[in-house]
């Protein structure tokens, strides 16, 4: 029975290009598991989008001296582009300054409001002394009053995982330009936290099967929650739909509280675009759709505890009840899959400190499965992991050219050279059934990894059958049989299969690359569909024009099974499925992310 799989995929911040310790995180994981999901036949609605809003927003928007608006269209446009060319199959990848996504921001908050969930309150902003702008407070840092951890954020402290105010700090200064922030009485409004303590923490008591690093960070969630500012003193931003307040130009809805309901608008606005409005409900309104979110571990507390909060506030769900806002009975997370940092030489990827390879450069020199494959491999999925060019080429090079490479060229160049088509097998002998059985054994394997997001072992368990039948070939010996055309026939075709099967479990890690060895086989149309990038109208705001990343994955024939391959089904000569990486690579790096001494 088909499942309704929403795959909730965390939001890049539209300040400048990702680098490809964001997509580690988020873009490839999240891929590997909706295209598994598609494969298996589920109804998966895979939905992001840029994060347009905030004060770094504007500070970048000065420093390149265009308008926050020119600043995000540019912006989203590179990363689009990038999440497409990388096979990132989304339903939707939009952005938060549609038309549509404010009118669904509005919409949740003024059901939280009339629940009693947001409430005014004065309190004491930062704000530039050379600017007068208001700082956010995960741009102000210092020691934290708890642990006395350095570079405490204003709003949380991720040594000892408490949440703070900035005004809290000791010896705080400005990110944005090193000053010391003056604090100023001002009223904002508040997501009022403390009121979802015993609701949230019955809920967050359920979540007994997420990961570790995510069980262990929820633990002290609600413990000492506070209520949490949503407005700021700015004019970039999600405007207040209140009487009194929606008058007021520099004052906004701020960034977190909008972004994180993206996950609902998005899915709103591909209904809309759909051609039935209705058809999110399937996601997030029926109790029996499973609901995965991913993201980096800096994420966690606003998925496990912000994002619930406010779904529940919607719902009426809170410690002071209430009723269910306009979209009824949303879901919350089934499943919040954080990985950790992807990180180089040590340090987290940071563009400001020059440790960055952006997608773009990786997408144009190695091409988008190197990348997938790496992530999928090795990448931070339950701890940090270093990246270095040294094991970014031993991947290439030993597993993906040398194994899996080397199975597809060996096993069709022999089929090709000997048949011209795929062999009719005449007497199989125990050995190629036993490699058939291994094969068709490890998609329950590989399957049952994916489903629970254990990306690693599930690349380990497809790349077993690799090399099992790389060792089948040589043992076998299929081009010392001319004189025994039956058996090498029988040999080849049972190479084959096990190419096919190795090839669908590859498919969700390797979308481009399972396409072409699809080809190679003698498959025609589309295997492994790629997400198209498409240049659609607001749905809300006359002439104003953005790119989509969308697609029809409903054309694609990748399914979750080992099919019988054809007999008969005429093969070439194949070209190099990976090409070998230069050795020296290893020791440099590339010209545009040298090694540095």
């Amino acid at each position: 029975m088909s499942t309704s799989v929403l795959t909730a995929v965390a939001w890049p911040y539209t300040n400048g290009p990702r680098h490809i310790g964001h997509v580690s995180g988020i873009g490839v994981p999240s891929d590997v598991f909706a295209r598994y999901h598609r494969m298996v036949g589920n109804k998966v609605l895979m939905v992001s989008g840029s994060d347009e809003h905030g004060t770094p927003i504007q500070v970048q928007a000065e420093k390149e001296g265009v308008t926050p608006r020119e600043l995000v269209d540019r912006y989203h446009r590179v990363i689009a582009e990038d999440m497409q060319g990388l096979g990132v199959s989304y339903d939707l990848y939009t952005r938060t300054t549609s038309g549509n996504h404010y009118g669904v921001v509005q919409q949740i908050f003024l059901a939280l409001y009339r629940n009693g969930y947001i409430v005014p309150k004065t309190t004491t902003g930062a704000v530039s002394p050379s600017t007068g702008r208001t700082l956010p407070d995960r741009y102000i840092e210092g020691t934290c009053p708890i642990c006395g951890a350095d570079g405490a954020r204003g709003d949380q402290c991720d040594n000892c995982g408490n949440q703070l105010d900035a005004a809290d700090l000791r010896n705080p200064i400005s990110r944005v330009n090193a000053e010391t922030p003056e604090f100023v009485e001002t009223e904002h409004l508040f997501l009022d936290l403390p009121a979802f303590t015993d609701s949230l923490g019955k809920w967050l008591s359920t979540r007994t099967g997420w990961r570790s690093n995510v069980l262990n960070f929820t633990r002290n969630l609600v413990e000492d929650m506070r209520p949490r500012p949503i407005t700021r003193d700015l004019d970039w931003g999600v405007p207040i739909p209140l009487e009194g307040w929606d008058a007021q130009s520099m004052k906004r809805l701020y960034v977190w509280f909008d972004a994180v309901i993206g996950y609902f608008s998005a899915s709103v606005e591909w209904a809309r675009r759909s051609g039935d409005p209705d058809a999110w409900k399937a996601w997030w309104n029926d109790p029996e759709a499973q609901r995965v979110y991913f993201m980096g571990k800096d994420n966690i507390t606003f998925h496990a505890q912000i994002w619930p909060a406010l779904l529940m506030g919607h719902n009426g769900q809170g410690d002071r009840a209430g009723t269910p806002g306009p979209y009824g009975e949303l879901n919350l997370p089934s499943e919040i899959a954080s990985s950790e940092f992807l990180t180089m030489s040590g340090s987290k990827f940071s563009t400001s400190r020059g440790t960055v390879i952006y997608v773009r450069d990786f997408l144009r020199e190695f091409g988008p499965d190197t990348l997938r494959y790496f992530i999928s491999a090795a990448g931070p999925e339950t701890q940090d992991v270093d990246f270095t060019w040294d094991e970014f080429v031993r991947r290439i090079n030993f597993e993906l050219a040398n194994e899996w490479g080397n199975l597809v060229n060996r096993a069709v160049s022999m089929a090709a050279k000997n048949v011209g088509a795929v062999p009719t097998p005449r007497a199989p002998e125990p050995a190629d059934e036993e490699l058939k059985a291994s094969a068709r054994a490890a998609f329950d394997v590989v399957g049952e990894h994916l489903q629970h997001s254990r990306f690693r072992a599930a690349t380990q368990e497809a790349m077993r059958v690799v090399g099992a039948a790389n060792k089948y070939l040589s043992e076998q010996e299929p081009w010392k049989r001319k004189d025994d055309p039956d058996r090498r026939d029988t040999i080849l075709h049972t190479a084959l299969q096990v190419v096919s099967d190795a090839n669908t479990l590859l498919t969700p890690f390797l979308p481009h690359a399972a396409q072409k060895v699809h080809e190679l086989l003698g498959g025609t149309g589309v295997w492994a569909k790629q997400p198209e990038l498409r240049e659609v109208a607001d749905l809300d705001v006359a002439d104003r024009q953005y790119p989509i990343v969308t697609g029809d994955y409903s054309v694609e024939q990748a399914s979750w099974q080992s099919r019988p391959i054809e007999v008969g089904r005429p093969l070439s000569k194949p070209t190099p499925l990976f090409t070998k990486l230069d050795p020296e690579l290893a020791e440099t790096g590339p010209e545009w992310a040298p090694i540095q001494d």
